[in-house]
């Protein structure tokens, strides 16, 4: 006996579904890409793929070859000199290197605790009714143009700098061997350390953003049997969370060195855009590569001088591509030493 008269239908009941099933229409099969789709796609693919990186060394090639002049004359010991004189075309790239560096440091320093700190609350401890408008209040600091930075920083920031800040410390530390001269110069609130910090305010949405995103993909149950186990807020985050998520962590860091690196307007206004290393203090005036770029490029002329520019861009590309390397060497160390203490 069928199933159907099992459960209590006649044999005439069973004989209309049966019809009503044969007259419904079946629908039409999905019609499937053929291998000549595959192969268009495919090619697509690894187009843009080459034309990415035939780009890449494209620019590379003219960068090197504008920077020739300067690159034949000076070789490796422009990278190590302190000159700059378009007068008498003599140049070297130490202090924009220097200045470029210790910003991006200065700005990392900052920015990465406190961007941790933005995520840490906005995933684990912010109320509900608060993570939403203050994520959306953080990441409103990244379509401020750079050049209201650097305008607020000049005739807001600075002043206050020197004021509250540097006058006090070099009252503090005056005669003091090395920390004294970490902190001279003339208390004006341009410089390396202001540089830095307003660098540090423009990348904190990028890193925190990232971070926020991150975290929130570690899955709840992992975190929940830490609570269970009676781990606290930190002992979560420091072993669950972080290592579940440490590519992701370094990738925003890494996203928000290249931005300050790469910036532009806001250092111009801040650094002090001075050639000369006088000394290593934090408040000296000083010069980076994208600044000079940006201040020198238009009004110089066909030779040594553009030449020497088109070098700083050329060493500006190499250190970025020396610190994304260091980043997968990194990740590869921390991947290496998963379950090592297992």
């Amino acid at each position: 006996m069928s199933s159907t008269l099992m459960h209590g239908d006649s044999p005439a009941t069973q004989t209309e579904k049966e019809k009503a099933h044969a007259m419904t229409p079946t629908p039409a099969p999905r019609a499937r890409s053929g291998p000549l789709a595959d192969r268009i796609f495919g090619f697509v693919a690894k187009g843009a793929a080459i034309f990415t990186l035939g780009l890449l060394l494209a620019i590379l090639t003219s960068l090197t070859i504008s920077a020739w002049p300067a690159i034949a004359k000076y070789g490796l010991g422009f990278l190590t000199s302190t000159a700059w004189d378009p007068v008498q075309e003599e140049f070297g790239g130490l202090v924009m290197i220097y200045g470029t560096i210790a910003t991006s440091v200065i700005a990392l320093l900052i920015a990465v605790p406190v961007s941790f700190g933005i995520a840490l609350f906005l995933t684990e401890l912010s109320p509900a009714w608060l993570k939403r408008p203050l994520g959306t209040a953080i990441e409103l600091l990244a379509a401020i143009p750079s050049i209201v930075y650097g305008m607020w920083g000049l005739l807001v920031f600075g002043p206050v700098l020197a004021e509250y800040v540097q006058t006090p410390l070099q009252t503090a530390f005056a005669g003091v061997p090395y920390l004294g001269a970490f902190v001279s110069g003339p208390p004006v609130g341009i410089g390396i350390l202001s540089a830095g910090i307003i660098l540090a305010i423009m990348i904190i949405p990028f890193i925190s953003a990232v971070m926020r995103d991150v975290f929130e993909v570690t899955p709840p149950m992992l975190k929940e049997s830490a609570y269970g186990l009676g781990a606290t807020t930190w002992e979560v985050v420091s072993k669950i969370v972080l290592p579940f998520t440490k590519t992701g962590v370094i990738g925003g860091i890494m996203l928000g060195l290249g931005r300050a690196i790469g910036e532009t307007m806001a250092v111009t206004f801040v650094i002090g855009n001075f050639n000369q290393l006088d000394s290593l203090s934090l408040f000296q005036a000083a010069n980076s590569i994208t600044s000079a770029l940006a201040n020198e490029f238009a009004e110089a002329g066909e030779g040594l001088h553009q030449a020497a520019l088109m070098y700083l861009g050329l060493v500006l590309f190499f250190i970025t591509f020396v610190i994304l390397t260091l980043s997968k060497l990194l990740l590869a160390q921390l991947r290496k030493g998963e379950g090592a203490k297992t």
